[in-house]
C-alpha cells in the first residue's frame, strides 16, 4: 500500500512539473516577450544612447575650451647671448687697460667675468606651463548646423527603433498565426486519419463478410498511410514553427508552449478593419520619418559646406609660466604672464574644394528627397494592396464556410449510403477528401484574414 501511495505521489509531482513547464502564450504576450528579449532592439536602444551622447557633445561646441599644457626640456647645450669672442674680451677686460692703469687690471678682469656670468642663460633645464582658453565667436554657422544634426540624430535613432519594433511585431504575429494554423491543421489531420481508420475497420469487416473486395481494403489502407504521412509532416511543421516563434520571443527554442488561439475551436474574424488612409500611413510610418531625418541631415550638411566660404573667429585667453623666465633677464625661477586676444581665420583659395563639397551635399539631399518620395509611393501601393488582400481573404472565408456546410452534408450522406450499401468505398473516400479540402481551405482563409489584418495595420503604421 505504501508503494502504491509513493508511486502515485511521484506521478503527481512529475505531472505537476510537466504542466509547470508549459507556457500559455497569447499574441500580445509573444509580442511583449519579443520586445523585451530581441537583440536587434537592444542594439538599437544602445544606438539611441549613443545619439543622445553625440547631441551632448555637439552642445559643448558653443562653450569655451580650457587646456592645460606643461613640459620639461633638458638640452645638451645652453643658449648663449654672448659669443666666444665677446666672452674672451670681457673676461680679459683688464688687459686692455694694463698699460694705463695696471693696478686696475685685476679688478676689471673680475668685472668682465661677472658680466659674462650675468649673461649666462643656464637654459639646459627648461620648465614651461600654460593654461589657455578658446571661445568660438563665429564659425560660419557650422556649430549651429552640427547641433541641428545631433538633434536630428536623436530623432533618427528613435525612428529606427520604432521601425525595428514594427518589423518585429509583424514577424512575431506572422509566426504566431502560422503556428496556430498548423495546430488546427494537426487536429484536422488527426480527425481525417480517424475517419479513414474507422472506414478501414468497416471495410475489413465487410471483406470478411464478403460484401467488399480486397482491393477496396487496399485502397483505404493507401489513404490511411497518406493521412499518417500528412500528420507527421504537420506535426514536424508545428514543432518547427513553434521553435521559430520561441526564437523571436527570446525564449529557449525547445520551450513547451501552448498558444492561446490554438485552443479555440475556430479562428474567428472579429470583422474590424484598421482605421486610417494613405495620409495616416505616410505620417505614421517610421520609414518615412527616417528618410525625412536623412533629408534634414543632408540639408544641414549643405550649411556646413557653405561655412567654408566664411571666416572663423574665436576669443583666446591664457596664462603662461616658465623657468627660467625672460621677464627679468634669464631668471631661474617661475614667472609668467596672461594674455587675451581675438583670432580670425579666413579661407582665401582652396582650389574650389568648398564648391565641390556644396555640390556633393546638395546631391545627397536630392537623393534623400527622391528616396522619400519613392517610399511614399510604395507605401501608397502597399496600403491599397493590403486592403484588397483583406477584402479578398474575407470573401474567400465566406465561400469556404459555405463549402464546409456542403462538405459536411456530403460526408454524412456518403457514410449513411455506405452503411446502407448504396455507395461504394470510393464514394466515401471522395467525400472524406472533399471534406478535408474544405476544412483545410477554411483554416487557410481564416489565417489569411488574420495575416491581412496584421499586414494592413503595419502598412498604416497603427500596428
Amino acid at each position: 500500500m505504501r508503494k502504491v501511495v509513493l508511486i502515485i505521489s511521484v506521478c503527481l509531482c512529475v505531472s505537476h512539473h510537466i504542466i509547470a513547464q508549459t507556457q500559455m502564450l497569447s499574441l500580445d504576450k509573444c509580442k511583449e516577450l519579443a520586445l523585451e528579449n530581441n537583440k536587434r532592439l537592444a542594439a538599437q536602444r544602445a544606438a539611441q544612447v549613443s545619439a543622445q551622447e553625440t547631441r551632448r557633445i555637439a552642445n559643448t561646441l558653443y562653450l569655451p575650451k580650457f587646456d592645460l599644457t606643461a613640459s620639461y626640456l633638458y638640452t645638451s647645450k645652453e643658449l648663449s647671448i654672448l659669443n666666444d669672442d665677446q666672452k674672451s674680451v670681457l673676461s680679459n677686460l683688464g688687459m686692455v687697460f694694463a698699460d694705463i692703469a695696471p693696478t686696475l687690471a685685476g679688478t676689471l678682469n673680475q668685472v668682465g667675468e661677472h658680466i659674462v656670468d650675468a649673461f649666462r642663460t643656464d637654459s639646459r633645464n627648461v620648465w614651461v606651463g600654460a593654461v589657455s582658453m578658446s571661445q568660438p565667436l563665429y564659425l560660419g554657422g557650422k556649430i549651429t548646423a552640427a547641433n541641428n544634426i545631433a538633434d536630428i540624430g536623436v530623432e533618427l535613432a528613435q525612428n529606427q527603433l520604432d521601425s525595428e519594433i514594427s518589423k518585429l511585431e509583424l514577424s512575431t504575429s506572422n509566426a504566431y498565426w502560422l503556428a496556430v494554423s498548423l495546430r488546427h491543421k494537426q487536429k484536422l489531420a488527426q480527425n481525417y486519419r480517424d475517419l479513414l481508420l474507422k472506414l478501414q475497420g468497416d471495410v475489413d469487416k465487410m471483406v470478411h463478410e464478403g460484401v467488399a473486395t480486397k482491393a477496396d481494403y487496399l485502397n483505404v489502407s493507401v489513404k490511411v498511410n497518406e493521412a499518417e504521412m500528412t500528420l507527421i509532416q504537420v506535426n514536424d511543421g508545428l514543432v518547427l514553427s513553434k521553435m521559430a516563434l520561441c526564437r523571436l520571443c527570446g525564449i529557449p527554442v525547445d520551450s513547451d508552449i501552448t498558444l492561446e488561439d490554438e485552443q479555440n475551436q475556430d479562428i474567428t474574424d472579429e470583422g474590424g478593419t484598421p482605421d486610417g488612409d494613405i495620409g495616416t500611413a505616410i505620417s505614421n510610418r517610421a520609414e518615412i520619418r527616417i528618410l525625412s531625418n536623412v533629408e534634414d541631415i543632408a540639408n544641414q550638411n549643405i550649411k556646413i559646406a557653405r561655412s567654408g566660404y566664411k571666416p572663423n573667429i574665436a576669443l583666446t585667453a591664457g596664462y603662461m609660466i616658465s623657468n627660467p623666465n625672460l621677464f627679468n633677464g634669464f631668471e631661474k625661477k617661475f614667472s609668467g604672464m596672461w594674455n587675451v586676444g581675438i583670432a580670425m581665420n579666413m579661407p582665401l583659395w582652396h582650389w574650389g574644394d568648398t564648391k565641390h563639397k556644396i555640390r556633393a551635399a546638395k546631391s545627397a539631399a536630392l537623393i534623400a528627397s527622391l528616396n522619400k518620395q519613392d517610399t511614399q509611393d510604395l507605401i501608397t501601393l502597399q496600403v491599397s494592396q493590403d486592403r484588397f488582400r483583406l477584402d479578398e481573404a474575407r470573401k474567400k472565408l465566406s465561400l469556404t464556410e459555405k463549402n464546409i456546410e456542403s462538405a459536411d452534408e456530403n460526408l454524412k450522406s456518403a457514410e449513411y449510403g455506405f452503411k446502407e450499401g448504396l455507395f461504394t468505398v470510393s464514394t466515401v473516400m471522395e467525400a472524406q477528401t472533399a471534406w478535408l479540402k474544405a476544412k483545410t481551405q477554411k483554416i487557410d482563409a481564416q489565417i489569411d484574414v488574420k495575416l491581412a489584418l496584421t499586414e494592413l495595420s503595419h502598412a498604416l503604421g497603427t500596428r
